[in-house]
């Protein structure tokens, strides 16, 4: 019976099933970012995702947004046993711009087209298709357990949120006052990629993500380089010195406070001889750049880099012979667990100080929280056994994404052990035109699923519980 459950999800992409809910989703324009998609939001819960979860046996609530400007949320419970385990899931049903001009391949953002091995749509990776994969697994199981009506053995509750794409503003508050109802036992859910198409990939949280500013402000306005080049400090030049004390020519973080603390011994077991990239279209990893003596896995997903996004002195579209009153950069440092980022700009700006760079203004951090659930956590290795039956292949553990996610609301609010299971690859345009899902992944990625909420119904008397 497993097996049946494997082979209705596999049905299920080949009939086209699963093309025709992306394609229904995906020309659903939800923009987060655009202020005036409230309306699209809501349609998105209401008229979407409320009735495909109903035909799941899931009753729903769409709650409004705790915080202003941010997008509704819906709650779905399938209560099977209050003695049953309970497992939540999650998902984001917003999207980002679509913008539309500068698609090249598909039919524009919200038309989903199947072209060479590749469904093209925004949202098809980010994140609609990896809920309708889940979705669509779901359906699977309980079809091979008798139909929609069918016990699954466990309990199942389902948040989605409308406004990941602009930060989640409110969802923390939303989990905060609603712990109870989106109590459960674990946090099974889809976002992110795989490390490499080919590899089915376990995550446990993700890097937090810190952004800030440097700005040095010398003078008011500019002064012509012909009359006063030699005499005055050029904050163009000061500032990029400055950056340079704090990540060197190698990208290596030189401020003791920015560092993590060293890798655990299981984390770095985890990532023994995992490769990055590899996929077409990948760029090719820089050996020499980042933390001397770790490896590229080692550097990606346990250890902290600082980058910088933009810099901008003078008038870069029309430079003029003019020495530039300003100079402003844009950082931003991914990190691990364990790195004090509530010190960040502390120790930028004491370490400034300390090389001779007064004056600069570093502002507050932006700061998403760094989670990781241990390796060696049971709901690790059932996942991981679940996924290796299903497909045949040992799946690839990273102990945490190299980008961010809100998982420091479901691991530190809601006290959750947290498991991802992505359905995306790194080449998948995500946030970018020409976005797309690959469907010999996703085509895996219902069977693996399926296989694993079935495994769930049949252990469940032997999962590991949250304590009361």
């Amino acid at each position: 019976m497993r097996q049946a459950a494997l082979e209705c999800a596999r049905a299920h992409f080949d009939r086209g099933d699963f093309a025709r809910d992306l394609a229904r989703r995906v020309a659903l324009r939800t923009e987060s970012q655009d202020p005036s998609s409230g309306p699209a939001l809501q349609a998105y819960l209401a008229d979407e995702m409320a009735p495909s979860l109903a035909a799941l046996g899931f009753a729903s609530r769409i709650f409004a947004n705790p915080v202003a400007g941010g997008g509704p949320l819906l709650v779905a419970e399938r209560i099977e046993d209050a003695a049953a385990p309970t497992v939540l899931m999650y998902a984001h049903g917003d999207v980002i711009r679509g913008q539309d001009k500068a698609w090249t391949r598909g039919r524009g953002p919200w038309t989903l087209a199947a072209e060479g091995g590749r469904l093209y749509g925004r949202g098809s990776a980010d994140n609609k298709g990896q809920h309708s994969i889940n979705l669509g697994a779901l359906a699977s199981t309980l079809a091979a357990r008798g139909g929609p009506g069918a016990a699954l053995g466990f309990n199942l509750k389902w948040l989605v949120e409308t406004s990941e794409e602009t930060g989640s503003p409110g969802l923390a508050e939303f989990c905060a006052a609603e712990r109870e109802r989106l109590a459960a036992d674990v946090l099974i859910a889809s976002d992110g990629p795989r490390l490499r198409a080919d590899a089915p990939t376990v995550f446990l949280g993700s890097r937090g993500v810190a952004n800030f500013d440097l700005t040095l402000t010398l003078r008011e306005g500019a002064h012509h380089s012909g009359n006063w080049g030699g005499l005055l400090r050029n904050p163009g030049t000061v500032l990029a010195h400055a950056i340079a004390c704090l990540v060197d020519a190698r990208g290596r973080i030189l401020v003791d406070g920015l560092r993590p603390p060293p890798i655990p011994a299981n984390v770095r077991a985890a990532l023994a001889g995992l490769a990055v990239g590899g996929d077409a279209g990948d760029p090719e990893v820089d050996a020499d750049w980042g933390e001397p003596g770790l490896t590229p896995a080692e550097r990606l997903f346990a250890w902290n880099t600082l980058d910088v996004l933009a810099y901008r002195t003078g008038n870069p579209d029309f430079p003029v012979n003019a020495i530039p009153p300003s100079a402003k950069a844009n950082l931003h440092m991914r990190f691990v667990v364990g790195t004090d980022v509530s010190r960040l700009r502390e120790a930028v700006t004491a370490h400034l100080a300390a090389n001779g760079f007064e004056g600069i203004e570093v502002s507050e951090p932006v700061v998403m929280a760094a989670t990781r659930l241990d390796p060696d956590n049971p709901w690790v290795r059932f996942a991981l056994a679940s996924i290796a039956r299903s497909t045949g292949l040992a799946p690839v553990l990273l102990p945490n994404l190299g980008g961010s996610l809100p998982n420091d609301v479901f691991a530190d609010i809601l006290g959750l052990p947290t498991v991802w299971v992505p359905h995306s690859y790194p080449g998948c345009s995500q946030h970018a035109p020409d976005e797309h899902l690959l469907a010999p992944v996703a085509r895996q990625a219902l069977a693996l699923m399926a296989g694993l909420f079935w495994d769930l119904g049949e252990a469940a008397a032997t999962l590991p519980r949250r304590a009361a």
